[in-house]
């Protein structure tokens, strides 16, 4: 048996005690040793800087749990330093499923996944704030002014990172960019939204 304290570990209790029962703590050690960190590296930095789409997981206080998806242009989300990402917020349909968890439990789980370039993910984990558009440009006067009609800012989510961490390339499909043309930044159009895709609204308990 593993006798290293868990508490030094990266991970969750549960983690430590799967990899106890299913035999993998050796080579689970190996890629905390390896491959997580406390902060982006350089390498991470850069990568986060070129991505245009991340999913990001939140849980509210009773545990209930919702993943998202952002998208935007490259580098849309900031890295403000290395222990540091935000990226903003704009109306949306108006439930704020995420940003209400993290007001319940700042706990946030992002994953990057690079489709087109390099195919590989990346993992950042931390805690997060919610913070008006105006107080962010107040602190970080080189955030970008938006350009796209329809896309304003109204706040920004700002991650404190606590882990950072490879997701591998195995089964990641590589996929084709679209053209400008194709996108629907900061649309009011239904149908370009997507409209009623899974007939809801006509469920029969409606």
């Amino acid at each position: 048996m593993d006798t290293k304290s868990s508490v030094s570990m990266p991970g969750t209790a549960g983690e430590h005690l799967l990899q106890q029962r299913f035999g993998t703590v050796e080579r689970a050690d190996r890629f905390y040793r390896q491959q997580v960190l406390p902060e982006l590296n350089a390498d991470m930095t850069d990568f986060v800087g070129r991505q245009e789409m991340m999913f990001v997981a939140t849980a509210s206080a009773l545990g209930h749990c919702d993943c998202t998806f952002r998208a935007g242009p490259p580098g849309f989300v900031r890295v403000l330093s290395a222990g540091r990402v935000a990226w903003p917020e704009y109306r949306g349909n108006g439930v704020m499923a995420s940003l209400g968890n993290i007001l319940e439990n700042p706990n946030v789980g992002l994953i990057f996944v690079d489709f087109l370039r390099d195919v590989i993910g990346l993992h950042v984990n931390g805690h997060a704030t919610i913070v008006p558009d105006p107080e962010m440009r107040r602190a970080f006067p080189e955030l970008p002014v938006e350009t796209v009609p329809g896309r304003k800012a109204e706040r920004w989510v700002n991650v404190h990172v606590e882990e950072a961490y490879i997701h591998c390339a195995k089964h990641i499909p590589r996929l084709r960019k679209v053209t400008a043309e194709e996108r629907a930044w900061g649309t009011d159009d239904m149908h370009r939204k997507g409209g009623d895709f899974f007939k809801a609204a006509a469920a029969p308990d409606r």
